[in-house]
């Protein structure tokens, strides 16, 4: 099992704009890493604290196949000075791939959070 982290920043508090971004995070890091659906053990999202328009794995969970996938979401620590209106989420997969071979993703205002691995 290894985990394939990601993280994109959100236009607008809306319910629109979160379920997008969500959506396009989680298609990125399943394409980077060439993942399946049935591969995924569980997924865990956090948003900051200025994002509470809606759960993103609500809007997850309306994408082909991921209707028996286990999610949860949970607030991000509100640190001073942090990114704001940034959605994390952190895919636990059934791989074989090394822990060299995951590409983590990060999208939008997100990049900065992990300049090493973008």
């Amino acid at each position: 099992m290894r985990g394939i982290r990601g993280a994109i920043t959100v236009d607008a508090n809306t319910e629109k704009d979160i379920g997008e971004a969500a959506q396009k995070l989680v298609g990125a890091m399943l394409a980077a890493n060439n993942v399946c659906t049935e591969d995924i053990a569980s997924m865990l999202f956090t948003v900051t604290s200025d994002l509470n328009a809606a759960f993103p794995a609500a809007a997850v969970r309306k994408m082909a196949g991921f209707d028996r996938v286990p999610m949860l979401c949970s607030p991000e620590i509100d640190v001073p000075g942090s990114l704001s209106q940034c959605i994390r989420v952190l895919m636990l997969v059934n791989t074989s791939a090394g822990q060299d071979d995951i590409k983590h993703v990060y999208l939008g205002g997100a990049a900065r959070l992990r300049p090493d691995l973008v």
